[in-house]
């Protein structure tokens, strides 16, 4: 299956301002399931592109601008070619089996940072019980995410703190996918946050909350299997209609674009994005 993406940021200001670098996370992750067979980057023409990995393997484009401006755009177009995947399609070790999941000395100190315990309380059915069956238990989490928090499109902000989401019981993609890293995270198991794409077809039956649009989701790493994606928006495992192109710890580090602009008073401004995720034929 061969996919297009494309993206168009534009941000305008009501005059000149000096911009800080902006870190941009829209290119996908190179994996077995999905590999870039074309792309193109754009930003203004005085912008100075730098190309790297970041801390956690991301593709990151890099951007200085050396003088103020009034406009600041982005451009991003790929054709995708992804291969179908069963979400369902991996094996547990035995420790892995039951709840708790078990992180031998080596995963444990590797996968340290994704663990850090939130310190907060979550219902009791965000916290399964032990000898659930794993994959059992954390199909339940995800759609107690799905069923209870209403869903919302909110473009700019901060992801929300999980106990916020949990007593407004609503929030969009990323504050639902922070609640739930910080839920497996407080039953011990080792999670990331995702950003990325969400493709959907005119055929599909399920209708796909943030489909054909930037979206967030979360991964868990399980013995045996590897990190799993779990979509907490619309209740199921991640498979081949998501596209990644950023993981971290943090909101911050899967964030698609970050800068600031400088300015000796407030400037307003205003922001038009739009992206399109469409079926192709390379």
């Amino acid at each position: 299956m061969n996919l297009s993406v494309t993206y168009r940021a534009d941000y305008r200001y009501e005059r000149r301002v000096s911009l800080s670098s902006h870190v941009v996370r829209l290119f996908p992750r190179d994996a077995l399931q999905a590999k870039v067979a074309v792309h193109r980057f754009a930003t203004n023409p005085s912008g100075s592109v730098h190309w790297r990995h970041d801390l956690f393997d991301n593709v990151v484009a890099q951007c200085f601008y050396p003088r103020e401006e009034d406009r600041l755009m982005f451009e991003f177009d790929a054709e995708i070619v992804v291969e179908e995947r069963n979400p369902f399609g991996f094996l547990l070790d035995s420790r892995a089996l039951q709840w708790p999941v078990e992180y031998d000395a080596r995963e444990s100190a590797v996968l340290a940072a994704f663990m850090a315990p939130p310190g907060e309380v979550f219902p009791a059915s965000l916290r399964p019980m032990s000898g659930s069956e794993t994959v059992g238990a954390l199909v339940g989490m995800n759609q107690w995410i799905h069923a209870n928090i209403g869903y919302e499109r909110r473009e700019e902000g901060e992801a929300l703190a999980p106990s916020e989401t949990l007593r407004l019981r609503r929030g969009a993609c990323r504050d639902t996918a922070v609640l739930l890293a910080a839920a497996l995270r407080g039953q011990g198991l080792a999670a990331r946050l995702v950003s990325g794409y969400l493709w959907e077809s005119a055929s599909d039956s399920a209708q796909h909350k943030s489909a054909n649009s930037l979206h967030a989701w979360t991964e868990v790493y399980l013995p045996g299997a590897g990190w799993i994606g779990m979509d907490p928006s619309n209740g199921v495992l991640v498979d081949h209609h998501y596209i990644a192109s950023a993981v971290g710890i943090v909101p911050a580090d899967v964030a698609p674009v970050a800068g600031l602009y400088f300015s000796d008073r407030g400037v307003p401004g205003e922001l038009h994005t739009s992206l399109q995720v469409t079926r192709s034929y390379l």
